[in-house]
């Protein structure tokens, strides 16, 4: 016996967020993903007999107090269509979380459920090693996979092309570095296959190009591109709102507004991951705590004298780990202090 593929299969529905919209299920509550949040009510799809289609939903029915908690596009949602409502958020399998730019210490999910991490790095510019070290650790630590992909590439010339995908790749161990050209096609093709088996988040600072390369890859005019100054690479944001777009061929893409802050969120492991080669040599300290400074016996400052190791990516390794140690100490005292208001309302 055949069975007929789910019509929101194409969106990246499975056997995994089956079973976690089985506790909602009712005859006027249908499975729906997110593909757009703004100002209270989202853009949803769900399943219309054979066909998805897209409806706007209210959202006055989740609330859960929580920040990271709030609808984000990718989200998968019960949707009650009599009432046109989401009721609940069904359990993410990933979630790309930063800090905010406030002093709360609070997070902010920018694309949820991603199978693989998009990040722009743009070669407009001087290529920042510490920022795309920064975007790889948070895309590690949201358990999606990280793919590097620099933008604009037909903006330098092939030797030099070859030397900022040395440069990126020593940066990224255990994650994909592609080069690709919306202006030229190249490289288009390649991306597309890594976007065929799932679902994509298109992350990067504004002015990497990811608007032009949204449309590259839909093969259509899915998103607004605006012109960026040629003195600094920088421009006005084009995307205002996070979309999810169908690709054409196969797989979703999560776009996403340009990033000014790049702030860590509860990262360590995430951190650790991109710094797998500082990891590796640290386990030759010869203490388990070394701060690879000046103990005697660092594998870690050995390996700097040497040469195998950079002294610029050490000092970003270290720069992560304070940060994010900060970060969780604030997170830590805010939560007490929460708990202590608690507690005196209740007494």
């Amino acid at each position: 016996m055949i069975t007929e593929p789910h019509p929101l299969t194409p969106y990246g529905w499975d056997a995994y967020f089956a079973d976690r919209f089985a506790t909602h299920a009712a005859p006027s509550v249908s499975p729906g993903r997110i593909v757009r949040v703004d100002r209270g009510r989202c853009d949803v799809v769900v399943a219309d007999g054979p066909r998805p289609r897209t409806l706007q939903a209210g959202t006055a029915h989740v609330t859960t107090g929580d920040p990271l908690n709030i609808m984000c596009t990718g989200d998968w949602a019960a949707v009650d269509l009599a009432e046109l409502q989401i009721r609940a958020l069904l359990p993410r399998r990933t979630a790309f979380v930063r800090s905010t730019s406030s002093k709360r210490s609070e997070g902010q999910v920018l694309a949820a459920n991603v199978d693989r991490a998009l990040i722009a790095v743009p070669l407009s510019a001087d290529l920042d090693l510490g920022r795309t070290e920064r975007f790889l650790a948070l895309a590690w630590e949201s358990g999606a996979e990280p793919v590097l992909v620099l933008t604009k590439a037909d903006l330098v010339g092939p030797q030099v092309l070859e030397h900022l995908l040395a440069d990126t790749r020593a940066v990224a161990p255990g994650a994909r570095v592609l080069a690709v050209s919306a202006e030229t096609g190249s490289g288009i093709g390649e991306l597309a296959a890594v976007l065929a088996g799932g679902t994509c988040a298109l992350l990067g600072v504004s002015g990497a190009g990811k608007s032009t390369l949204a449309n590259a890859l839909a093969g259509a005019e899915a998103q607004q591109v605006q012109a960026i100054r040629d003195r600094d690479g920088k421009g006005r944001h084009t995307t205002t709102t996070r979309n999810l777009l169908l690709m054409p061929g196969g797989g979703v893409l999560i776009d996403t507004p340009g990033l000014r802050g790049v702030g860590l969120w509860d990262a360590h492991s995430g951190v650790t991951r991109t710094f797998a080669e500082i990891e590796e040599l640290a386990a030759g300290c010869r203490f388990h705590d070394c701060a690879h400074e000046s103990e005697p016996g660092c594998a870690v400052r050995a390996a700097v004298s040497d040469g195998a190791l950079a002294e610029r990516r050490l000092d970003s390794y270290r720069k992560l780990l304070r940060e994010n140690r900060r970060l969780a100490a604030r997170a830590d005292a805010r939560l007490r202090a929460e708990l202590r208001r608690a507690r005196k309302r209740h007494q």
